[in-house]
């Protein structure tokens, strides 16, 4: 390797706070995701579901043994005292699932509050998009510690968020344009594998977007450090003014004695 091939101080310095920027941005990403734990708690309450009903045909012992596992997902979560947040969401949605199949007698309608909740998440990514204030960047706003201050401050950064949340969208809806017809036309284990198999990938791929456009994006702006600046020089303010009021009180009571 020649001198040219090697590369120089100067590169590496400039090529290091982009490196900086797409480490904060993966971090952020699996936060606010749940990362690989997260992924798992959300596939493996269908999972069981629909491998139980599979084998037995039994809607009942297939709901309970889907509700338990998330259950017991979110106890580990708590002895662990760890966020309990997507093991949480895992139980509501399993709950509401259960309670629906139990409450219609059809196995699959076990499966149609998590497919409504897709499609009011896929429309809730393109309309607030659309109204300039896309959702992806209300969730990972507060875990970049910049809060809104990308919709007026960082133009850069929300059409950033916008892309992501055009891509959020779009690929939810094509994912309910598959579900929503076999919700009709295929039986209770069709439904369920397909469901499972689609849990993850278009989940990866939405994450990936967001993370190939947040990673070219301008670096966020950390309101919270800039409150904590003003804060400090709002306290050095008040002491210099102290500090001139008994300098200046020193001053006068050494005239008044002389």
């Amino acid at each position: 390797m020649t001198s040219l091939d090697k590369p120089t101080e100067d590169t590496q310095a400039e090529d290091a706070p982009q490196q900086d920027a797409r480490a904060v941005t993966e971090a952020a990403l699996f936060e606010a995701f749940g990362g690989v734990r997260g992924m798992v708690e959300t596939v493996l309450p269908g999972l069981l579901f629909v491998t139980i009903f599979t084998i037995n045909k039994d809607l009942h012992w297939s709901a309970i043994a889907a509700l338990a596992v998330s259950v017991v997902l979110v106890v580990v979560r708590l002895a662990m005292r760890d966020t309990v947040k997507h093991a949480f969401s895992g139980v509501f949605g399993v709950a509401f699932g259960v309670v629906f199949a139990m409450m219609t007698g059809n196995a699959k309608d076990f499966y149609l509050p998590g497919m409504l909740y897709t499609l009011g998440l896929a429309l809730a990514y393109i309309v607030t998009t659309l109204c300039g204030v896309p959702l992806i960047g209300l969730i990972l706003g507060p875990v970049f510690k910049e809060n809104l201050s990308w919709r007026t401050r960082n133009p850069g950064r929300k059409k950033a968020y916008a892309k992501a949340s055009w891509a959020w969208g779009l690929i939810l809806l094509a994912k309910c344009a598959i579900l929503f017809p076999l919700y009709w036309w295929a039986n209770t284990a069709q439904l369920g594998w397909v469901l499972v198999a689609l849990k993850i990938p278009p989940f990866l791929l939405a994450v990936w977007l967001t993370w190939v456009f947040l990673a070219k994006a301008p670096a966020p702006i950390d309101v919270f450090a800039e409150m904590e600046a003003a804060e400090k020089a709002e306290e050095a303010e008040e002491e210099r003014r102290a500090a001139l009021a008994a300098e200046s009180g020193d001053v006068s009571g050494g005239r008044h004695r002389r």
